[in-house]
C-alpha cells in the first residue's frame, strides 16, 4: 500500500477526457493541472483546472504532442504524476521515460508494455507464446509487395491489410480478391506512412460476420484482473460508434474463455494499469469459446470505458491513479460484480449523409438532457477546431436490462438540442432505433451495409415549415410579446423558407391573439397557443433561431433557411469549381492541368481532423486549372480545381 496519493497531477490532454480526468482527480482530493494549446485557452478542461500552463501552437505537433513542454510543465507546477488520457502521448513510451528521467509518474504501463503492444505484428506473435488466440496472418518483418500478395494467397481472400504502428481505422484495407492486391497495399502504406510515419503492414484474414469485443484489464504489475466485456461492432471506417456493456448475447463459457485470455495476455507483459485487450469474433453462430482472436492491446484508458464503469460501479481514473500512486488492484477478481446494461454514442460534428466528413462551426445551441451520463469538453458558444478529433460528447445510458438502456439512450438523444454544426444526432438516433441493432445483431459491417438509410437526412415537414414561418417572424413567444397585431383585421405577414431543395413563401394569418393559420404550398396548418405553441394536436418542437436559419430539435434535428429580402438562393458554385469542404492541408493532388477526368475519380487529398478525405470530381470533364498547390492550408470553401466549361455553357 502506497503512503499517500499524489497531491497534484498534471492532465497532459484535452477535450472530454481531460475533464473525465480533472472530475476523479477532484473527488479524490487531488489538485490539477491542465495544458493547452492557443487555440484551447478558453476550453471547458482549462477552466475545470487548479492550474494551467499554455503548450503553444494550435496544431497537436506544437502543442499536446511537445514530449519536453509537458515534462517542462509538470516540473515547474510541481505536478507528482501525468495522466495522459486517450490519444496524443498515451501509448508513446519515449514519453513515459522522459517522466521517468525527471522522477515523475506516468500514470499508466511502463515503456516496456507499451513497446511490446505498439507493434501489432510483435504483439501478436507474443501472444501467440502467451496461448492466446490469434488471427491467421501475417506478422513478418518482409515488406516486400510481391511477399505480402503471396502471403496474401496464402492466407486466403478477403484479406484485411493493416498498418504496423496502427490505430483508429488508418492504414487499413479490405481487399477482396488478387487483382486489388496492390493498389490497396499502396493506398495503406501511404496512409500508415503519413498518420505513424511507419508504411509497414500486416496482413490478416477477414472474418466473416465479424463482432469487435474488448475486454477491460488492470494489471499490479504481476497479476491481472478483468472488469467484464464490451462490444463495440457498431463502427463506421473501422472507428467505433456505439459501445455496450456486456455483449449482448454471450454465453457464460465464451465470457469465462475471452476474460481468461486477456488476463494472461496482460500478465504476460507484466502489465500495470488500465489496458484493453480487443477481440475479432465470428458472429456467424454466436459467440462461441473457440470463435474469437487477439486483435491489439490498448495499454491506455478506452474512449468507452464509461459504460464499464456504468456496469460495474466502479470509476476507472481513480483505479488508474491508485495504481499508479504504488497501490495494488483496489479489487480481486471475485469482488468485481456486473449489473444491469450500459450504452454509449458518440457525438461527432461530422456529415453523416455525406459520408461521416467531419464539420466545424460555432456551437450556437448545446444542451443535454438530465438523466443519462454526458462527458463533454465543450459548451455553448465554443468552436469545433479543425485542428483536433470533431468529438463533441460521449452520452451513456444504464439500465436493467439491454432494451431498457438502448431506450434510456434514444429518448436523450431526441432531447438534445445542438445548433450550429452539422452532426451525426440524427445518424445516432436511426441507429439505435435500427431493428437488428436492437436485437443484438450486430456485425461490425452493419453501418456499411446500411449507410443510405442509416444516414438519410431527417425529412422536414409542412407542420415544421410552419412552425419555422412563426419563429422567422418573430411570433414563436407567448401571445403577450404580439399586442401589435390589432384584432379587428386579420393580418397577414410572409417570410420565404427553404429546407433542402424545397423552397416557399409562407403566409402567416392571425386568426386571434392566441391561434394563427400558416399557409404554404397549397396546404394550410393552425397553430394555438395553450401554454405552450400546439401545431394541430402536437406539440411545437424547441428550436433555435441562427442568422439566417432555424433548427428543430424534438428527434432528429431539422435545418430550416430563411430566405432574406435580396438573398440568393441559389447553393453556391457549380460543377465546374471543387471547393474544400473544411480547413485543413492539402496533402497531395492526383491530377494536373489538361487532364480529362471521369465523374468520381479522386482529384485531390484533404488532411483535416486527422483523417483524410479524398475530394472527386462533380461530373466527367477536363482539368482547367490547378488553383492551389500540394502542402498548402486551405480555409472552408477555398477553390483547389477548376474544370473547363462543357460545351454549350455560357461563356
Amino acid at each position: 500500500m502506497a503512503e499517500r496519493l499524489f497531491d497534484k497531477i498534471l492532465v497532459a490532454n484535452r477535450g472530454e477526457i481531460a475533464c473525465r480526468i480533472i472530475a476523479s482527480a477532484r473527488a479524490m482530493g487531488i489538485s490539477t493541472v491542465a495544458v493547452c494549446s492557443d487555440a484551447d485557452r478558453q476550453a471547458r478542461h482549462v477552466a475545470m483546472a487548479d492550474e494551467v500552463v499554455c503548450l503553444g501552437g494550435a496544431a497537436p505537433a506544437d502543442s499536446y504532442l511537445r514530449i519536453d513542454r509537458i515534462v517542462a510543465a509538470a516540473q515547474a507546477t510541481g505536478a507528482q504524476a501525468v495522466h495522459p488520457g486517450y490519444g496524443f502521448l498515451s501509448e508513446n513510451p519515449d514519453f513515459v521515460e522522459a517522466l521517468d528521467a525527471a522522477g515523475i509518474t506516468f500514470i499508466g504501463p511502463s515503456a516496456r508494455a507499451i513497446r511490446a503492444m505498439g507493434l501489432k505484428g510483435a504483439a501478436k506473435a507474443l501472444m501467440e507464446e502467451a496461448g492466446v488466440p490469434v488471427v491467421p496472418g501475417y506478422h513478418g518483418d518482409t515488406q516486400d509487395p510481391d511477399h505480402l500478395a503471396a502471403e496474401a494467397g496464402r492466407i486466403g481472400y478477403p484479406v484485411l491489410l493493416k498498418a504496423v504502428a496502427g490505430g483508429g481505422g488508418k492504414g487499413m484495407r479490405r481487399v477482396d480478391r488478387p487483382g486489388e492486391f496492390a493498389s490497396a497495399l499502396g493506398a495503406a502504406q501511404a496512409e500508415a506512412q503519413g498518420a505513424f510515419g511507419n508504411p509497414a503492414m500486416l496482413v490478416e484474414k477477414l472474418i466473416r460476420d465479424p463482432r469487435h469485443v474488448e475486454v477491460q484489464v488492470f494489471g499490479d504489475g504481476t497479476r491481472a484482473v478483468h472488469l467484464y466485456e464490451r462490444d463495440c461492432s457498431l463502427q463506421r471506417r473501422h472507428q467505433k460508434v456505439i459501445e455496450e456493456a456486456p455483449a449482448p448475447d454471450i454465453p457464460p463459457e465464451t465470457r469465462a474463455a475471452m476474460t481468461e485470455a486477456a488476463c494472461r495476455a496482460a500478465e504476460a507483459i507484466g502489465y500495470r494499469g488500465a489496458g484493453t485487450v480487443e477481440f475479432i469474433a465470428d458472429g456467424s453462430d454466436g459467440l462461441r469459446p473457440d470463435g474469437f482472436w487477439f486483435m491489439e492491446m490498448n495499454t491506455r484508458l478506452q474512449v468507452e470505458h464509461p459504460v464499464t464503469e456504468a456496469v460495474t460501479g466502479l470509476d476507472l481514473v481513480e483505479w488508474q491513479i491508485r495504481l499508479a500512486a504504488g497501490e495494488g488492484l483496489p479489487l480481486q477478481q471475485d469482488q468485481i460484480g456486473l449489473s444491469g446494461h450500459a450504452v454509449e454514442a458518440r457525438l461527432y460534428a461530422e456529415d453523416a449523409a455525406a459520408g461521416f466528413l467531419p464539420a466545424t462551426g460555432r456551437l450556437e445551441r448545446l444542451a443535454f438532457p438530465e438523466g443519462i451520463r454526458v462527458d463533454t469538453g465543450v459548451g455553448q458558444g465554443d468552436e469545433i477546431s479543425p485542428h483536433y478529433d470533431p468529438m463533441i460528447a460521449k452520452l451513456i445510458a444504464h439500465g436493467p436490462t439491454r432494451e431498457i438502456a438502448f431506450q434510456r439512450l434514444l429518448a436523450g438523444l431526441r432531447q438534445v438540442q445542438l445548433a450550429g454544426c452539422t452532426t451525426n444526432l440524427g445518424f445516432l438516433q436511426a441507429l439505435l432505433a435500427d431493428p437488428q441493432v436492437r436485437a443484438g445483431q450486430l456485425d461490425t459491417g452493419l453501418i456499411e451495409r446500411e449507410a443510405a438509410r442509416l444516414c438519410a437526412p431527417a425529412g422536414v415537414t409542412g407542420a415544421d415549415m410552419a412552425w419555422a414561418a412563426l419563429i422567422a417572424l418573430g411570433l414563436a413567444g407567448a401571445p403577450e410579446a404580439q399586442r401589435g397585431f390589432t384584432l379587428w383585421t386579420p393580418l397577414r405577414q410572409t417570410v420565404r423558407l427553404r429546407a433542402g431543395e424545397d423552397e416557399g413563401l409562407a403566409v402567416v394569418e392571425l386568426l386571434s391573439p392566441h391561434s394563427h393559420r400558416v399557409h404554404l404550398g397549397g396546404q394550410s396548418h393552425d397553430l394555438h397557443w395553450r401554454g405552450a405553441w400546439w401545431i394541430g394536436e402536437t406539440r411545437a418542437p424547441a428550436w433555435h433561431l441562427g442568422e439566417d436559419r432555424i433548427t428543430l430539435f424534438d428527434g432528429a434535428p431539422r435545418s430550416i433557411a430563411i430566405q432574406r429580402p435580396g438573398a440568393d438562393a441559389a447553393d453556391g458554385p457549380g460543377g465546374d469549381v471543387i471547393l474544400a469542404p473544411m480547413p485543413g492541408l492539402l496533402r497531395a493532388l492526383r491530377a494536373n492541368p489538361g487532364d480529362r477526368v471521369a465523374a468520381g475519380q479522386p482529384l485531390a487529398i484533404l488532411e483535416a481532423m486527422k483523417m483524410e478525405h479524398a475530394l472527386s470530381a462533380p461530373r466527367d470533364g477536363v482539368i482547367a486549372e490547378i488553383l492551389l498547390s500540394e502542402g498548402s492550408q486551405v480555409e472552408a470553401g477555398a477553390a483547389l480545381i477548376r474544370l473547363e466549361a462543357e460545351a454549350g455553357d455560357a461563356s
